[in-house]
């Protein structure tokens, strides 16, 4: 008999033959199997593929139970090569037997025997050639930073570049409306003590629940704009397709809705999968006889440009009924047409999916800060490079926050590598240095200044051209993107043809050799060639600049924002603009990143670094600064806004970065509620630069359920002392957040009059720093601390600090297990303090129990609150707190009031359960 190491020695050249036109199946189980290590495996992928292929073979030859596993490998992979590599495996390859010795020619051998069901076997073939298309497909992470024959300062293949996005279970379950948020750090926990954060990989994103046991078939994974969530459906397609994951589903049809854009007439289900995927077509009727062994994943619903109604009534819709492409989705989402499959959605936080039509909604939050590092390092091929950009990157507060969203991650990589590999002009690392980006705007314009500048000056030796002078060369592109950008951004159109290019000026043939290649990118289909922006963010960014190098008079400046924050048109415009421009109100919410940006580059146009771009003809008035000031100042004061949209002009602000202006804007900023607005660090950025010109005390800052976390609460603590009302609830905050808010509390600037921290775990020793803190606090009159894990130790130096306190009126500590020697140390301080109200029973103020029975009501309205783990767990923690008082109440209107409310969670609860 041969042994293995024979075999494969001897037939080298026949495998490599067969292989080597797509190695990574091969490869990726050499290495699960042991046979690679996962640093040889990952080098291998940089190299041609005959070479990684040959290298693998000749490492499998070292052993006899090496040689043995690649042979086992082989038989699994099979699929994927060609039919004569099935035949060799059939005939050498046999479970449980020694390899033979005799060579088997492919001529005269019979298909090998299904291992599958008889029907799933006549799906083989079409299956195999979708996976291996997916494979090709998806195993490149998208990279915008090479030319034509350029070689990349990165790798892009996914198993190298790909890094681990933080992905949860949203439990908030709370539909948010507003366009954008930069979720990051912030968001690391669960809002409710008893809930710890749980990561999920992609591939995990369909398994059982823990309620039911059953897998979930629709699912909802919702993130801000650039925070990896396409990366992440992309790895589980890879991952299925390579044979690794989810392997429960026979097929799965990945589906952009960029690309469903471009479809205008009706059609049914199976002639849009037939076009699709046109080499399944034939399969596509046996595959729709198992629909539970299906798999759609529906990818960046907020880019979709048709509405979707989601109120209508079902229609009954079958794979051959012809309707408009967004009946199709609606009906698929809702389980109207084939129910049995499951379904896997990417949207925006902004756009309308409703989740009672979802089992599993889950939230992508990015990088972590060890992601970050992990990211760089991946990012440049040059360890150094890496090293020295990653180290610049943590070194500047402002950048290292941005690069939580992986997008910024990439491009704030792709910017500095201009400064950082040795390449570089002295002057413009000095520049850098001195001037590090400071906000999305500054990023962005760092990115696109050195792309033109890479492809501007390319082979040239003068490095230090000035920055004016490699703008004015790219001066008619960039004008002729912009006006793209804009015009289509508003009409929500994101794809274009090559007419569409060609009809502002801009010419296909020449993307890939100029910088246009970092910028827009082409989708050449079997039937299509369409181009898009390679992000959202980036057509939003150009469109911004666009109106920065065309917006002068201030009159003009004041009227745009008019109208793209308010909808409000003006009655007579002399900029063009903004004439026949239509804006309606549903629309508002997606142009807030595009008007930051605009404020961002309004700044940078003012600092005269646009010029190059501006007509040097227009003379830049003195005035816009202060105009501005004036401008917000009036929104603050007399306009009516929505939470979003008073965010939003925070963020404005913090983009034009002007003490000027925001002082202005600051003055009439006297209250400021964003609650349940799920806020980032950025958010809290914002919020801390425009407040800190504030010259008066804030007299309520409402950050309630807005998940900012400890780290949100360090970036606002500057500004903490100021907030007369200051609500905290359910943030994610714990012993830390704590000990922070004591540090304020002991201030003598502190103007804290009423603290707000239910549904924060503290514990004890959270609640202990407090009572320390209120020990000599003179401002404090009112203190909440419903539900914040307060135990009997939490309670340990409760007398002796509240004793001497002088200013506290109010203190409410219900839904906490402080037991019955908390309850006695509690009666104590009533004695030394009578003039302390202590709410420690739910019973105990009518008016907590009217609020309860409100938010009990909340819920009920709108029941997909029930879904939260948070208010579930919650509504139990009352529940507790009501059964444990019992009988002890006397008969009134609080007793009546608390059987009330006791009886109205039993029976959402209940109802929950079933």
């Amino acid at each position: 008999m041969t042994s293995a190491q024979e075999l494969l020695r001897s037939q080298r050249d026949l495998l490599l033959s067969w292989t080597c036109d797509h190695p990574a199946p091969l490869l990726r189980w050499l290495c699960d199997d042991e046979v690679l290590s996962p640093s040889s495996y990952l080098s291998l992928l940089e190299k041609s593929a005959t070479d990684a292929v040959a290298q693998a073979l000749e490492t499998a030859c070292a052993s006899e139970e090496s040689s043995q596993r690649f042979l086992e490998v082989l038989r699994e992979v099979q699929d994927y090569y060609c039919k004569d590599l099935h035949i060799w495996v059939d005939g050498h390859c046999r479970s449980n037997r020694q390899p033979s010795s005799k060579v088997v020619k492919a001529e005269g051998k019979k298909d090998m025997k299904p291992t599958r069901s008889q029907r799933m076997a006549n799906l083989k073939a079409q299956i195999s050639t979708h996976k291996t298309t997916l494979l090709k497909r998806m195993e490149e992470l998208k990279s915008y930073s090479e030319g034509s024959g350029e070689a990349s300062n990165s790798t892009s293949h996914i198993e190298i570049r790909y890094t681990d996005l933080f992905v949860t279970e949203d439990n908030d379950f709370t539909d948010s409306s507003q366009h954008e948020y930069f979720d990051l750090a912030s968001r690391r926990a669960r809002i409710y003590v008893h809930q710890s954060c749980q990561r999920i990989r992609p591939s995990q994103l369909l398994s059982p629940q823990e309620t039911t046991g059953q897998p979930p078939k629709r699912v909802k994974v919702k993130g801000i704009a650039g925070i990896g969530k396409s990366v992440a459906v992309q790895r589980l397609v890879y991952e299925w397709a390579i044979g690794k994951s989810m392997r429960e589903f026979t097929c799965i049809f990945d589906l952009s809705f960029r690309e469903l854009n471009l479809i205008e007439a009706p059609l049914s289900l199976l002639e849009l999968l037939g076009e699709r995927f046109r080499y399944l077509r034939d399969a596509l009727p046996d595959l729709f006889t198992a629909p539970r062994s299906l798999l759609f994943i529906l990818d960046g619903l907020d880019e979709f440009r048709f509405p979707l109604d989601w109120k209508s009534r079902d229609k009954n819709i079958g794979i051959e009924s012809k309707v408009p492409v967004s009946d199709l989705i609606v009906a698929l989402i809702k389980g109207n047409l084939l129910p049995e499959a499951s379904v896997i959605l990417t949207t925006r936080p902004s756009t309308e999916a409703p989740k009672r039509f979802f089992q599993r909604c889950c939230v992508v939050l990015g990088f972590e800060e060890n992601q970050v590092k992990e990211y760089t390092t991946k990012f440049y091929k040059d360890r150094k490079v890496a090293e020295k950009v990653y180290n610049y990157i943590s070194n500047n507060d402002s950048i290292f926050v941005l690069s939580f969203i992986p997008l910024y991650c990439y491009i704030i990589c792709t910017a500095m590598a201009e400064f950082f590999s040795g390449t570089q002009d002295v002057g413009d690392f000095k520049s850098l240095e001195l001037n590090p980006p400071r906000t999305v705007s500054e990023v962005y314009f760092c990115y696109l200044f050195t792309a033109v500048k890479h492809h501007a000056l390319r082979g040239d030796a003068k490095r230090s051209t000035p920055k004016s002078e490699v703008l004015s060369q790219a001066k008619q592109q960039l004008t002729n993107l912009g006006k793209l950008a804009y015009e289509n951004l508003l009409q929500r159109k994101i794809m274009f043809s090559r007419g569409d290019l060609e009809n502002y000026g801009v010419t296909p043939a020449n993307i890939q050799g100029t910088f246009l290649c970092q910028i827009l990118h082409p989708l050449k289909e079997e039937t299509v060639e369409m181009f898009s922006f390679f992000h959202l963010t980036v057509q939003e960014h150009l469109a911004a600049l666009y109106c920065a190098l065309n917006l002068f008079s201030q009159e003009d400046i004041t009227q745009a924002l008019n109208l793209w924050c308010f909808g409000l048109h003006p009655p007579s415009v002399s900029s063009t603009l903004l004439k026949n421009i239509e804006v309606n109100m549903d629309m508002l919410d997606s142009l807030q990143m595009f008007t930051r940006f605009f404020m961002g580059l309004l700044r940078t146009r003012l600092e005269r670094q646009l010029d190059g771009l501006v007509d040097p003809s227009i003379k830049e008035g003195a005035g816009v600064p202060t105009s501005l000031g004036l401008w917000f100042q009036d929104q603050f004061k007399n306009r009516k806004m929505t939470n979003e949209t008073a965010l939003n002009l925070l963020h404005c602000l913090m983009e034009f970065h002007m003490k000027e202006t925001t002082t202005l804007a600051a003055l009439e900023i006297k209250r400021l509620n964003l609650f349940k607005m799920k806020l980032s660090i950025v958010d809290c950025a914002a919020m801390h630069y425009v407040l800190k010109f504030s010259p008066h005390t804030l007299q309520e800052l409402n950050l309630g359920y807005s998940n900012i976390g400890n780290r949100g609460l360090i970036r606002l603590k500057p500004i903490l002392h100021r907030c007369e009302s200051l609500y905290l609830r359910y943030n994610c905050l714990d012993w830390q957040a704590a000990i922070l808010e004591s540090a304020i509390l002991k201030s003598n600037e502190c103007q804290v009059k009423k603290l707000f921290m239910c549904g924060n775990n503290l514990g004890p020793e959270g609640v202990n720093e407090l009572w320390a803190a209120l020990e000599h606090n003179t401002t404090v009159e009112e203190l909440y601390l419903d539900i914040t894990g307060v135990t009997e130790k939490g309670t340990e130096n409760i007398v002796n600090c509240l004793s001497k306190n002088t200013s506290l009126k109010i203190l409410t500590i219900v839904g906490n297990e402080i037991g019955e020697v908390g309850r006695k140390r509690l009666r104590e301080l009533e004695t030394l303090r009578p003039d302390l109200r202590i709410i420690a029973n739910f019973v105990d103020d009518l008016g907590l129990l009217q609020a309860y029975l409100g938010w009990v009501e909340e819920i009920r309205a709108d029941r997909d609150q029930m879904d939260s783990v948070k208010n579930v767990d919650a509504l139990q923690s009352v529940l507790k707190g009501l059964q444990g008082v019992g009988g002890k109440v006397e008969k009134g209107e609080n007793a009546d009031k608390a059987m009330e409310l006791k009886i109205k969670i039993e029976e959402l609860l209940k109802s929950h359960l079933n």
